[in-house]
């Protein structure tokens, strides 16, 4: 908040253009796409991207568990597909995921593991994969966290308090769930449920009757806790 001048704020948003047009991206060296995770919204974008941006444009994906190669298909671009799943918040957190699909080159995976280490990101090759590294490792727990709840054993904050302290957790898992969007996190259980059809990533009850609800975390006030406006649990 204090870390820079009104003049360094100034200058930095100066090199940053607003659009809501596609087209505008055309003379991009590397394009970004950050939608719902949703195969159809993809691809339609990736199929527009393609017939504007130039032949040597990288195009990268912030999916966190939908197939890479699978959207490339829509493209006459393969090698130049590939993923960097950025984590939340993306400005606190150094680690970026990059993403290789079936034909992404090696050429590709340099250029864009450079651009992480110029933003500031440690890139983590992965494979492509349903869930990668991190989401498939914290949906279990998140799930896991949700079935506790469910079942009475403990309260949500004792549930959270249990996790800090007893595992050094920075933010209990029920409160990390509500600062992701529990539209995302069911979005991303019910993938990897479809996809690979083990139990655990089975979405829980008490997430779908909140998504439901719209109750989605700190972005509408109320998930599995409630939240004043500068996104700080009320208790």
């Amino acid at each position: 908040r204090w870390s820079m001048t009104q003049s360094e704020m100034k200058s930095i948003l100066s090199r940053i253009k607003w659009s809501v047009e596609i087209s505008d991206v055309a003379d991009c060296d590397l394009i970004i796409e950050a939608v719902d995770e949703n195969y159809d919204l993809k691809m339609k974008i990736f199929k527009e991207l393609d017939k504007i941006a130039r032949p040597n444009t990288i195009f990268i994906s912030n999916t966190s568990t939908l197939s890479l190669t699978k959207i490339a298909e829509v493209t006459n671009r393969k090698d130049k597909i590939i993923g960097m799943h950025f984590l939340n918040p993306v400005p606190k957190v150094p680690l970026v995921e990059l993403v290789r699909a079936l034909d992404t080159s090696n050429k590709t995976v340099d250029v864009i593991k450079k651009f992480a280490s110029k933003i500031g990101k440690k890139a983590i090759p992965v494979y492509e994969y349903p869930g990668f590294i991190t989401t498939r490792a914290i949906v279990p727990l998140l799930n896991e966290a949700m079935h506790i709840l469910l079942e009475g054993i403990a309260t949500a904050e004792d549930i959270d308090t249990a996790m800090k302290l007893g595992y050094n957790f920075k933010t209990g898992p029920l409160e990390m769930a509500d600062s992701m969007g529990l539209d995302e996190v069911l979005a991303w259980m019910q993938t990897l449920w479809d996809t690979l059809g083990e139990p655990r990533y089975r979405p829980n009850p008490i997430l779908r009757k909140l998504v439901r609800e719209r109750k989605l975390g700190k972005k509408t006030g109320e998930g599995f806790f409630k939240y004043d406006a500068d996104g700080n649990i009320i208790h």
